[in-house]
């Protein structure tokens, strides 16, 4: 397994981005048991929450083992407190860099699967909020979205204040980051309006799952608003609540169940730093 810390220059973004790499590139073959296969990787694009960066889910959880025993190669960028959306300003497109330009440029400096069906992009807290509006957006590109303790919060960027003293409620940080707030609703970053698109023109939908704390008060309703809405349109997700609250403990076992759900099939056996129990 390699885990690699790059410094990526986006021209969406016009600036360098720092991103964190998990590739499972290592492990040995036991002799007599033929050559190692040579593959391109299955991918998942996964993004950090409000005030964290492209190291949080590696400090934070066990992505680096699970991603390795699961042969899974996993893309952490850095989110900038941006909540992974595009502006119509230049070097302010932070939703084409996750939807389109960090899955080419990745694709070219790593060996990873191209294919829809191998693509997967999950978050937390921000992050899933931009792992859905992203997955959604750029269904041609994802085929499965992971949203923990998503931040559904148009609602409360619309009932923001200008003397407002924290971030999460303020509504100049709310214009900074998503622009003309009287024009989210039907938007890109509508999380409705983008089911309700996909539908109007007969696409494909993404894979669904989500999962919150049952003692995440602040977000667990706008989940369930969420889950209810999809079930309205017909469609499928699978919502999880578990206890827990809006911290590691529960992302931690939470991206092992995303994990555990996404399509990787059979992996390559062998032996690598976590695993090198040999029979005797």
């Amino acid at each position: 397994m390699a885990l690699i810390q790059a410094n990526i220059f986006s021209e969406c973004l016009m600036r360098t981005i720092p991103v964190h790499a998990v590739i499972p590139s290592d492990k040995v073959v036991m002799p007599g048991e033929g050559p190692k296969k040579k593959k391109n990787f299955k991918t998942l694009y996964l993004l950090n929450g409000l005030m964290g960066n492209d190291t949080d889910w590696v400090t934070g959880t066990r992505i680096e083992r699970w991603a390795k025993d699961k042969d899974l190669a996993v893309i952490m960028p850095g989110g900038e407190n941006r909540f992974y959306i595009d502006q119509d300003i230049p070097g302010q497109k932070y939703g084409e860099w996750i939807g389109r330009e960090l899955v080419e440029l990745t694709r070219a400096l790593f060996p990873l699967s191209d294919k829809k069906e191998d693509t997967f992009i999950a978050g937390l807290s921000m992050g899933g909020y931009g792992a859905l509006v992203n997955g959604l957006k750029y269904s041609d590109t994802y085929s499965h979205i992971g949203a923990l303790s998503s931040a559904l919060i148009l609602d409360t960027v619309e009932a923001s204040s200008y003397d407002a003293p924290w971030i999460t409620t303020n509504r100049y940080y709310f214009e900074h980051v998503f622009g003309d707030i009287g024009k989210l609703r039907g938007s890109d970053k509508d999380y409705e309006a983008l089911i309700l698109q996909l539908k109007k023109e007969n696409r494909e939908i993404p894979k669904l799952y989500m999962a919150i704390g049952t003692e995440d008060e602040l977000l667990i309703e706008a989940n369930r608003r969420y889950r209810d809405f999809l079930e309205e349109q017909n469609v499928p997700v699978e919502y999880v609540e578990a206890p827990g609250a809006h911290e590691w403990d529960f992302w931690d076992s939470q991206i092992k169940k995303v994990l555990d759900w996404l399509p990787l099939g059979e992996v390559c056996e062998g032996l690598s730093s976590g695993h090198v129990q040999v029979d005797k």
